[in-house]
């Protein structure tokens, strides 16, 4: 028994080394996969429903529909945003780099001699650029999606066969911790994600409502991109802060009302982001926050801007099944509290 434990401890660790591996080098097979099983966690209760009433196939071509048509209107809307407001930022490219220099030489004149060290390391017009690069990496490529719906599609016709096959297994612990652990993902899932579209919501409405009272132009489309933005963990809400900032420093005459701009801003993110949504969810996903920080950077190494989408739900698995088993429930008790709870209800 001692050698056994001995031995597990190298065994997960090579084992843990393989897997982020092979998440890294096949990560178009497994991307998919895993956004598959998010979304099919997602609307799996709405097939439900519908496959109770209809036909399956026609429950699964409606729900599919519906899927792809909340998709594809949050994708236009904030498309239609970004355009609007990305189009008078590159054009005003020239004044923004005379604003900085400007900058740059009042520090000058104070003593503080950084005009080489930004003339050699800093060109705005590339920091535009990368801006703009980024938001378009939230669109992945059709091959991507396609394989996605695919998996999708299929998952949610196997669910009960896969359920009921589950439900036989010789092992029964195995087959427990496999059904209880994947009902209480998907509801922290589903949750999670009502939790922070409602916070979404009221970030853009207060952004809107800012933008309106400092006379900010574009003052519905800061509201939408903050509203898409706030999906994404830490990066959302940087690029939702910087890019009216930006705007700021062309449309008002002094700094300090482009600073203001920037700190205000800030406090909505902060407000909502850290007050008011962890009061809201309450311990759905009370996950320790250097966690949190590190598994987005983690994922996104892994995976780009769609490892940071996926980093949260991807822990919240990994901890909720942990939470299930004697042997890693130390795991929840050093990291989470949820799953934690909800394995002590469960037993």
């Amino acid at each position: 028994m001692t050698t056994d434990r001995a031995l597990s401890v190298p065994v997960s660790i090579i084992a843990v080394i393989l897997m982020t591996a092979a998440a890294y080098y096949a990560s178009s097979v497994f991307a998919p996969l895993v956004v598959a099983l998010y979304i099919m966690a997602l609307v799996w209760p709405l097939q439900r429903m519908l496959q109770a009433r209809l036909p399956k196939l026609l429950a699964l071509a409606l729900t599919l529909l519906a899927t792809l048509a909340i998709g594809f209107l949050f994708v236009l809307i904030f498309s239609w945003a970004v355009g609007r407001v990305i189009r008078p930022i590159m054009l005003d490219t020239a004044r923004y780099q005379y604003l900085l220099e400007h900058l740059a030489d009042r520090f000058e004149i104070q003593g503080f001699s950084i005009a080489g060290l930004w003339s050699e390391y800093v060109d705005l017009a590339w920091t535009i650029s990368a801006i703009r690069q980024v938001g378009g990496h939230l669109q992945t490529t059709l091959t991507f999606w396609i394989i996605a719906i695919t998996y999708l599609l299929l998952g949610l016709l196997e669910v009960d066969d896969m359920r009921a096959k589950i439900a036989v297994m010789r092992n029964r612990e195995a087959s427990w911790m496999l059904l209880e652990g994947t009902r209480i993902i998907a509801g922290h899932y589903r949750r999670h994600l009502l939790v922070r579209t409602l916070m979404s919501v009221l970030t853009g409405l207060l952004v809107w409502l800012f933008a309106c009272v400092v006379g900010l132009p574009f003052a519905g489309e800061w509201g939408v991109i903050a509203f898409a933005l706030n999906y994404i963990p830490f990066i959302g809400p940087f690029f939702a802060t910087l890019l009216p900032t930006l705007l700021a420093m062309t449309t008002f005459d002094t700094w300090q009302a482009v600073i203001l701009v920037f700190l205000c801003l800030n406090v909505i993110q902060f407000m909502v982001g850290s007050y008011i949504e962890p009061r809201v969810a309450g311990s759905v996903l009370s996950i320790s926050p250097m966690l949190v920080l590190f598994v987005i950077f983690f994922w996104t190494f892994l995976w780009g801007i769609l490892g940071t989408l996926l980093a949260v739900p991807i822990t919240v698995a990994i901890i909720t099944f942990c939470g299930l088993h004697p042997r890693s429930r130390w795991v929840v008790e050093l990291f989470g509290k949820a799953a934690a709870a909800n394995t002590a209800e469960a037993e």
